[in-house]
């Protein structure tokens, strides 16, 4: 896993909160890479994958397979639990895997809203088809067309791959970073290797060169409408609210998950304790696919 955002000199990238890179990664039958359950405020999550399969199970009672080409968004608000684990037929034969998550800031309107999980299949993304380069919109827009995703704030992520040599002008956005999955991209006459990350110039025209073959991710979007305080996995515009989230999970594995703040997804035992509190004891339990609340909800 390469966790890009936040880092030391650079805490966002203005919507973007966290970005971090999973795989390229083979992995054997009989084991998988296993997020057990974890809670989220004041973020939305979006997960890409490249290879693999991943299951999503969260407190609304959903679970959903995705698979490369589909997204799931998933919105916290005023708080989620999920987790994230391969399909049992993916764990038994053994699998490859690779994704970059990113987690996106709500506006401070939207800081405490509902909770929403949104599942949108490849065919409904738009395919872009550039000069010599091709990709997919996930979310936000660019070169005139716009995702199904839906985000209450302006928003750009895709991916492009280029077949050749090409120069490319860099989507618009208030803020905007190019990541290289694999190849080499050279920016502002800066060279960008293999997983690199790049932050963007804000004016326009930015050309972003790409060697043939070189695979690339954008991301970025609107300016914050004021700092945010990160904690773990919490995001909020408020330190009080950072407190309470923290108090609120402890609370919620005091009491059990019933009737708390935090709750857990269906057929889930387990869960990640705020960083140095104690580790749950004993194995993780891994749920069973009739464990699902809205079996309806996989594909």
């Amino acid at each position: 896993m390469r966790g890009l955002l936040p880092f030391a000199k650079r805490r966002n990238i203005e919507l973007a909160v966290f970005f971090d890179h999973l795989g390229r990664a083979v992995v054997p039958a009989g084991k998988g890479i296993d997020v057990r359950s974890q809670p989220h405020i004041g973020l939305a999550t979006v997960t890409w994958l490249f290879d693999g399969a991943l299951d999503n199970r969260d407190s609304l009672g959903a679970r959903q397979t995705t698979r490369p080409g589909a997204v799931n968004w998933m919105t916290s608000g005023r708080g989620i639990t999920h987790s994230e684990r391969p399909p049992h037929a993916e764990r038994e034969a053994g699998h490859r895997i690779e994704a970059i998550q990113t987690r996106v800031a709500l506006p401070r309107s939207h800081e405490d809203q509902a909770q929403n999980f949104q599942h949108d299949p490849a065919a409904v993304l738009p395919t872009l088809v550039l000069k010599s380069e091709s990709g997919v919109l996930i979310s936000g827009s660019a070169y005139g067309h716009r995702s199904p995703v839906e985000f209450p704030a302006g928003i750009c992520q895709l991916v492009l791959t280029a077949e050749r040599d090409t120069t490319l002008e860099a989507p618009d956005a208030d803020e905007l970073c190019l990541y290289v999955l694999e190849g080499a991209a050279e920016v502002e006459r800066q060279d960008v290797g293999e997983a690199t990350m790049a932050i963007l110039s804000p004016h326009r025209p930015c050309l972003v060169k790409l060697n043939a073959r070189t695979g690339i991710m954008f991301a970025g979007g609107d300016k914050l409408d004021g700092p945010r305080f990160l904690d773990w996995s919490f995001v909020t515009s408020s330190k009080e609210r950072l407190e309470k989230a923290a108090a609120d999970w402890r609370a919620s594995i005091a009491g059990g998950f019933d009737g708390t703040w935090f709750i857990q997804p269906p057929g889930e035992t387990h869960r990640i304790p705020l960083p140095g509190d104690p580790q749950p004891p004993g194995m993780d339990h891994i749920p069973d696919d009739h464990d699902d609340a809205h079996p309806e909800w996989t594909s």
